[in-house]
C-alpha cells in the first residue's frame, strides 16, 4: 500500500500549519504583553520556532518528507530527485497550511492585539511577517536579501547532511529534533537582519493572512518599499546554494551504502495503486 498524492499534500498542510501556529503564536505572545507582565523575549521565540519545526515534521514526515518550505522543496527538487511535477502542489499546500495557522492565531490573539494595536500597523506586523531589521531603522534591501540567502543556504547544507544516510545521520526518529535544533541555532545568529524567514511558505501565507484581516500595508516594509518578495525569492536562491554547495563539499565524497537505500528527497512513497 502506498500513501495518495493527496495524503502527501494533506501532510505538507497539516506540518506547516503546526509550525505556524507556534510560530506565529510565540510572536504574538511576545509582542502584545505588557512591559509588566512580559511573556517571553528572542530566546523563546528561536525555541518556540524550532519546537513548532520538530512537531511539524513529526506530523508530516511519515507521509511526504515533511518538507515544510518551499527553499527545501525546490532544493529537493534540484538535487536529490524530487519530482519536479510535484513542486508547485507542495507549495500550494505549504502556503495554504501556513495561511490557515496565521489565521487562527490573528482571530485567537485578536484582542491582544487590537489592544496593542488597534490601527494594525508595523507595530505588530511583524507577528506574521518579517521585515528589515525587525522594523528597525539601519537594516536595507540588500542586507536583508543577502541574510535570506545566507540563512537558507546553512539550512538546506545542514538538513542535507542530516538526512543523507550515507552521512551518519541521526537515527530516524531523532532526525526531527535535530531540524528543529537547527532552525533553533538559525534565528538566535540569524535574526537580526531579517528575522530568519528562510522559508516562502512561513513569509507568505501569514502575510496574506494579515492583510485579509486588517494590514493594509502587510506587502510593504517600515518604510513604505514593498518587501513581500524578498523572503520568496532570497530563500529559494540561498536553498539552490546551499544545496550545492553540500554536492560539492560534503555528498561527492560519502561512500556508497552498501544497502543503497532511496535518498532523501525522491518521490514519497505514494499509497494507492497506479501512478500518483
Amino acid at each position: 500500500m502506498r500513501n495518495s498524492y493527496l495524503g502527501e499534500l494533506s501532510a505538507e498542510f497539516a506540518g506547516t500549519m503546526i509550525l505556524i501556529l507556534f510560530g506565529n503564536g510565540v510572536v504574538a505572545q511576545v509582542v502584545t504583553a505588557t512591559k509588566d507582565s512580559p511573556l517571553g523575549d528572542h530566546d523563546s521565540i528561536a525555541w518556540a520556532w524550532g519546537l513548532g519545526v520538530t512537531l511539524g515534521v513529526y506530523v508530516a514526515g511519515r507521509i511526504s518528507g515533511a518538507h515544510l518550505n518551499p527553499a527545501v522543496t525546490v532544493a529537493l527538487a534540484a538535487y536529490q530527485g524530487f519530482p519536479w511535477r510535484k513542486v508547485l502542489p507542495y507549495v500550494a499546500a505549504q502556503t495554504l497550511g501556513a495561511f490557515v495557522a496565521a489565521l487562527i492565531v490573528r482571530v485567537t490573539y485578536s484582542d491582544l492585539i487590537n489592544r496593542m494595536d488597534p490601527g494594525h500597523t508595523i507595530k505588530t506586523q511583524g507577528i506574521f511577517s518579517t521585515l528589515p531589521g525587525n522594523g528597525g531603522d539601519g537594516v536595507g534591501i540588500p542586507t536583508a536579501f543577502l541574510d535570506q540567502i545566507i540563512g537558507t543556504a546553512i539550512l538546506v547544507f545542514v538538513i542535507f547532511a542530516l538526512t543523507n544516510t550515507r552521512n551518519n545521520p541521526p537515527l530516524s526518529n531523532l532526525a526531527p529534533v535535530c531540524v528543529g535544533l537547527l532552525v533553533v541555532a538559525i534565528g538566535m545568529a540569524w535574526g537580526a537582519n531579517a528575522g530568519y524567514a528562510i522559508n516562502p511558505a512561513r513569509d507568505f501565507g501569514p502575510r496574506l493572512a494579515s492583510f485579509v484581516t486588517g494590514y493594509g500595508t502587510a506587502f510593504l516594509d517600515q518604510n513604505g518599499d514593498q518587501y513581500w518578495w524578498l523572503p520568496i525569492v532570497a530563500p529559494v536562491i540561498g536553498a539552490l546554494v546551499g544545496g550545492a554547495l553540500f554536492k560539492v563539499l560534503i555528498d561527492r565524497y560519502l561512500l556508497a551504502d552498501d544497502s543503497e537505500p532511496q535518498p532523501v528527497g525522491r518521490e514519497p512513497v505514494t499509497e494507492h495503486k497506479g501512478e500518483s
